[in-house]
């Protein structure tokens, strides 16, 4: 049974994170940390953190509806089927990882997490209109990063955009309504297979899905007023400060 003061932080965690991935994500950086400051092991707690943030991915896929109409079904159903692949294999591997590998693992992948948040943006101006030569490797680069979105779920929507953008999808929309809707399907099999695998705290996971997607509700209005590049600034400083965090008791 957790104390007062932990379950405080989860939902205050889960909360923020459904404000800050509605308008600029990074809300793992705030997921994940909280449920190991309250004594979950981490690969635990990266399968309940991935649970606990995925109701957003459904939203934004409603939301980019339009857009996803547009592309050809079959276009839809290929990319489907790579990241459920690779979203399944992520997970299965995080899951026959050492407890004590995946703990020294952390950090640098909160890390790495952080700098494709911070460098996301610049990626995309720079190839964005640009024809791509990379255009044949948007299939195995979704593989890739489908796999690490099962093992590790931070940054995950970074990296989406920017393949999508390095691979010559030049409509920004397309490649976010892309990026929801291969988060989606990869997080949905991954999770399936953390549950399988019990690897999911429930009563955690609950309370953070409800406090995450009130959190998406309250952030969808609050991205109309406050401008991105502070929200970004506070996620980038957020997951540096997790990073230090994570080296120091490693």
């Amino acid at each position: 049974m957790m104390d007062a003061a932990s379950l405080a932080l989860l939902a205050a965690a889960a909360f923020g994170a459904g404000v800050l991935n509605a308008i600029a994500g990074g809300g793992s950086f705030l997921t994940f940390p909280a449920l190991v400051f309250t004594g979950v092991p981490p690969i635990v707690a990266n399968a309940t953190s991935a649970l606990a943030v995925s109701p957003g991915y459904l939203g934004s896929v409603w939301g980019f509806r339009p857009e996803l109409r547009a592309l050809d079904p079959r276009l839809l159903r290929r990319e489907a089927l790579v990241a459920a692949t690779g979203g399944v294999c992520g997970a299965l591997l995080l899951l026959v990882t050492p407890a004590k590998v995946f703990a020294g693992l952390v950090p640098w992948l909160l890390l790495l997490a952080t700098a494709l948040f911070a460098i996301g943006p610049s990626v995309a101006k720079l190839s964005q209109g640009q024809p791509s030569a990379l255009a044949r490797w948007r299939t195995p680069g979704l593989l890739l990063v489908s796999v690490y979105g099962g093992y590790f779920n931070g940054g995950l929507g970074i990296l989406l955009m920017a393949l999508y953008t390095l691979t010559g999808e030049a409509r920004i929309h397309t490649a976010n309504a892309l990026k929801n809707f291969n988060s989606f399907v990869l997080s949905i099999l991954s999770v399936a297979a953390f549950a399988l695998a019990g690897a999911i705290v429930w009563p955690q996971a609950v309370l953070m899905m409800a406090c995450a997607t009130a959190g998406g509700f309250a952030g969808a209005r609050l991205a109309r007023r406050l401008p991105a590049a502070w929200v970004r600034g506070l996620v980038i400083a957020t997951g540096v400060v997790m990073s230090a965090v994570f080296f120091q008791r490693g």
